[in-house]
């Protein structure tokens, strides 16, 4: 649900209507998982009679690399949310924006690297893991993730204030799930259907915003702000790499691997 911001709104309005909408199923339901968060994905593997996840294998790492003039971010007005303001503020820190994240050397943060194409196998089972995203400081936090088709995912609220996760998939059902206050972490949700990135964002506050793929398969990663990534436990093959970030688009590199071996694949962004 998007709401407008007018001057009749009121916080113990908003936060009403918000937790109406989560319950009545505002936008579209995604499937929701009430039982431990597991459940979900024990229930998909068991469905598909997939692949198991391989626990040994080759290895492709690297370096993602941020080329040219680095531009200067601008800062975030918080200050509609003291909550979140003041934990910056005690933490020494300005928010700025996390549409370029680079670390030293001009290293590329949140860029995520997966294999496009060239697996055999395309129907493994899903992660047993639970992915978790905070919301803390009126930040996602991770800022880019993926997750496995079937694989369960729990939002959490640490900011002891009103979000709403807003999901804006194509190929999956959106959903728009209000978490007010009191609610610290939601019900197991899950996927359907494999699809690259997708925004999620919070209608309450504009500038939080985080990236979502859901893959079938395991082989994946999300760069640190060192720029380093790596996907490991490949079948020996070879491959085509995909690197994606948010504002630069996408870097292909092909890879051959044999069993148990590591290669490198670095990739290059520039504005």
């Amino acid at each position: 649900m998007k709401i407008e911001k007018t001057l009749f709104w009121t916080p113990s309005l908003l936060s009403l209507i918000l937790l109406l909408g989560g319950a009545s199923g505002c936008g579209k339901a995604a499937p929701v998982s009430e039982k431990e968060p597991g459940a979900e994905a024990a229930k998909a593997a068991k469905a598909t009679g997939g692949v198991a996840i391989p626990t040994e294998g080759a290895v492709i790492s690297g370096t993602i690399q941020f080329q040219g003039d680095a531009p200067t971010l601008g800062e975030i007005d918080m200050s509609e949310e003291p909550v979140c303001l003041t934990q910056w503020e005690e933490a020494g820190k300005v928010p700025r924006s996390e549409a370029l994240v680079l670390g030293e050397g001009n290293t590329v943060g949140n860029v995520f690297v997966s294999i496009k194409s060239g697996l055999s196998e395309s129907n493994y089972n899903p992660a047993s893991e639970t992915v978790y995203v905070n919301q803390k400081g009126c930040r996602y936090y991770p800022h880019v993730f993926a997750l496995m088709k079937g694989q369960s995912l729990v939002f959490k609220n640490s900011d002891g204030v009103l979000h709403n996760v807003h999901a804006l998939p194509d190929k999956n059902r959106e959903f728009n799930l209000s978490m007010p206050a009191p609610m610290a972490e939601s019900t197991a949700r899950s996927f359907r259907k494999a699809e690259g990135m997708f925004r999620i964002k919070c209608d309450i506050h504009p500038w939080m915003s985080s990236y979502a793929a859901v893959l079938t398969h395991p082989f994946f990663a999300v760069s640190g702000s060192d720029g380093r990534y790596e996907i490991r436990n490949l079948p020996p093959g070879t491959y085509e790499v995909e690197a994606w970030h948010e504002k630069m688009g996408t870097r292909t590199a092909s890879i051959t691997v044999a069993a148990k071996e590591t290669k490198t694949a670095d990739f290059t962004f520039s504005r």
